[in-house]
């Protein structure tokens, strides 16, 4: 197999996905060509010649968002006409499958240079617009005991131990870590400002943080899955899956689970060859990647699972892991990978993650991976595992290395 490489990375900043959020003006189509024309300038990218595919994640690939948005991006940020693209959809591990989806095109030699990234527009294609036969059709919710992501996340902190304090304490230090890494400049190199028509900046700067955010002001949040667990009678459902659990205890609420947000991102993937004819230093090495599918009730336990698939196949060990990008989906997926694994806070999401920056659903993948390989050059380490839950009871995980 040939090694491919990452070369660059970029991203928008996260803008709040409601109305008024900062991006909301700005369509998905629009944030995909100012990042994929982002990475094409600075690393003054001759599309024509070099690139033979650009790959996007997008989970909600409807409306204005719909209609294949990786070729239609690639034509809007001038790439050359003779470059296409593809739309993949993972649900929340879009972004990382669309890397891992380019760079096995390079892997298996059929392509030399790739563009892989994703993107979301939260704030104007509802999530779930595209829909979905999982949560509406019995023969398929019932025999899989379907629950909402909240309530999957509430039992994962029923199951296995975590308290309201302890999702909490999670949230608080997430806000913590994510302003921290702004006030030391650790996203300066690859957050790239999104502009409207006139080239006035609209959003240089992750919108959805609470820096403020402590123990006490989380504590006033009701728990959002209440309603739906109790009266809608998945608690119930959640029972018959894991009879050994009496109830289920609701512990997350907004301030403890990912942000709805804006955004989009590219990375920039070759071989050896290709990037010598760019004439650019490869950053890190795709090691390994895999996908694998969980127990679908409890949902967001995947990372799990595709961790140890992928840690054989590497022939690696936990202890072989230099720094963690898990997704905050919900704080107690997090604490649950940690316990498992048992690794310390201190090699996992050292800068933050969707708790305070948000989830720009089909992007996040793409964003993680590049947070973390910045955090690698930053401190001199060497490898780094990226992964993500996934509805339906999926993950998606890839290793790097700096080079």
């Amino acid at each position: 197999m040939t090694d491919v490489f990452v070369y660059d990375h970029v991203r928008t900043p996260r803008g709040k996905g409601k109305a008024d959020g900062s991006l909301h003006e700005v369509t998905a189509l629009e944030l995909a060509t100012q990042a994929l024309r982002a990475l094409k300038a600075r690393n003054n990218l001759d599309t024509k010649r070099l690139v033979d595919d650009v790959v996007l994640g997008c989970v909600d690939p409807v409306g204005e968002a719909g209609g294949d948005i990786a070729r239609i991006a690639a034509l809007k940020a001038d790439y050359g006409q003779e470059v296409p693209g593809i739309q993949i959809n993972r649900f929340c591990a879009s972004g990382l499958d669309a890397v891992n989806f380019a760079a096995a095109q390079v892997m298996a030699g059929q392509h030399e240079m790739t563009v892989a990234g994703g993107v979301e527009s939260m704030s104007r294609v509802g999530m779930g617009a595209s829909g979905g036969a999982w949560p509406a059709d019995p023969s398929i919710a019932v025999k899989s005991y379907f629950l909402p992501q909240g309530v999957s996340a509430d039992l994962i902190a029923t199951k296995y131990g975590f308290s309201r304090a302890d999702v909490d304490a999670y949230a608080v230090e997430s806000q913590k870590r994510a302003a921290r890494s702004w006030e030391e400049g650790r996203f300066k190199n690859s957050v790239i400002p999104v502009k409207d028509i006139n080239g006035i900046t609209i959003l240089a700067h992750d919108e959805h943080m609470r820096p403020s955010t402590t123990m006490q002001s989380l504590a006033s949040l009701n728990a959002s899955f209440v309603m739906m667990g109790e009266a809608g009678g998945f608690d119930a459902v959640a029972v018959q899956a894991y009879p050994e659990i009496e109830g289920v205890t609701h512990v997350h609420h907004a301030g403890n689970s990912s942000g709805i947000v804006d955004g989009a991102a590219a990375i920039l993937l070759g071989n050896k060859n290709a990037g010598t004819a760019a004439g650019l230093k490869p950053r890190a090495r795709i090691r390994a990647f895999a996908n694998m599918g969980s127990e679908p009730a409890i949902m967001l336990t995947g990372p799990i699972d595709v961790t140890e698939k992928l840690l054989k196949k590497a022939r690696m060990t936990i202890g072989d892991i230099d720094l963690f990008e898990l997704n905050e989906a919900f704080a107690s997926v997090v604490l649950r990978y940690m316990q498992h694994f048992d690794i310390s806070h201190d090699k996992m999401n050292v800068c933050g993650g969707a708790i305070a920056m948000g989830h720009p659903l089909g992007a996040t993948g793409a964003m993680i991976l590049g947070t973390v390989l910045d955090e690698l050059e930053r401190t001199g380490k060497s490898t780094a595992l990226v992964t993500l839950c996934i509805g339906a009871g999926m993950g998606t995980a890839t290793i790097i290395e700096r080079v």
